[in-house]
């Protein structure tokens, strides 16, 4: 692995910065791209870049010399994702894309691309991120109570730091070519469940008070939700009610170590839940 290089982009964001901070641990160079270099957490082997992806030119020095690219693409559209995957494809043979557990049709279309650019690939598709859990932040420090429709709603939220790290294995190690990578965490919990764990990870007495599907919906609205987001969200809660989410090993087949465990993300994210959210 010594004398290889890999660009992350999305190097700020919840899931880049593992990546960032996996690859470091690791013994390799990582270069971080961010549209302010500034925001990258430093650390060992880890070299901020300045970098937009809405200006494909401008990625041609942060990639010079690099092996494998972590791609996060943040926008609703595949626009400008050729151009994009074109720059990428000059240096690296290989690029790993988080995509989703059902893409949409932004996401499908940088797949395909991707597909088409002659890179080898992986796409990572998590289902429910352990992390959604922070919107709950506010109430359960501020109240005690997390109010929302839909407590039997069952998932298997995963933590970021194992999809970083199947992301890593993809990047590093061969044998992942071609495979799409379908990621949850270890356990099937409801709403209600997590929001249980939280509280007794914290050592404070949390709990969940259903709603009625209309007061959320009025609630997301309020907020500046576009209506047939607020919609989706409410349908697909309301769907894992009666048919729960998926559970996959994919995590421990890939890396070898078990998923990370939703009381041990709540663990990790204590002080989020104790001080009303990230800091």
């Amino acid at each position: 692995m010594s004398g290889r290089t890999f660009l992350v982009t999305g190097a700020t964001g919840t899931v880049g910065r593992q990546v960032v901070a996996r690859l470091s641990g690791v013994g390799t160079s990582v270069r971080a791209l961010a549209r302010d270099p500034r925001a990258v957490q430093a650390g060992d082997g880890i070299v901020a870049v300045a970098g937009d992806l809405t200006a494909p030119d401008g990625l041609r020095a942060p990639l010079t010399g690099v092996d494998a690219v972590f791609l996060v693409w943040p926008f609703a559209t595949a626009d400008g994702a050729h151009e994009v995957l074109e720059v990428i494809a000059e240096q690296a043979r290989r690029v790993v894309y988080l995509s989703s557990a059902t893409p949409r049709d932004g996401e499908r279309r940088v797949e395909e691309t991707i597909v088409d650019s002659g890179l080898e690939w992986t796409f990572l598709r998590p289902h429910v991120f352990a992390s959604n859990a922070l919107r709950w932040a506010r109430q359960i420090s501020e109240e005690g109570t997390v109010r929302a429709p839909y407590g039997a709603a069952t998932t298997a939220p995963l933590h970021e730091r194992d999809l970083a790290a199947v992301a890593v294995r993809a990047l590093t190690d061969d044998g992942h070519a071609g495979a799409s990578y379908r990621l949850t965490g270890p356990e099937a919990l409801t709403q209600a469940e997590q929001v249980r764990i939280i509280g007794e990870v914290i050592d404070r007495p949390v709990v969940w008070t259903e709603t009625p599907e209309e007061t959320a919906r009025q609630e997301m609205l309020a907020q500046g939700w576009p209506p047939a987001v607020v919609d989706g969200v409410l349908r697909a809660q309301a769907e894992l009610v009666t048919t729960p989410g998926p559970l996959t090993s994919t995590v421990e087949r890939v890396t070898g170590e078990p998923a990370r465990t939703f009381r041990a993300w709540a663990g990790d994210h204590a002080r989020d839940f104790l001080t009303g959210g990230p800091n």
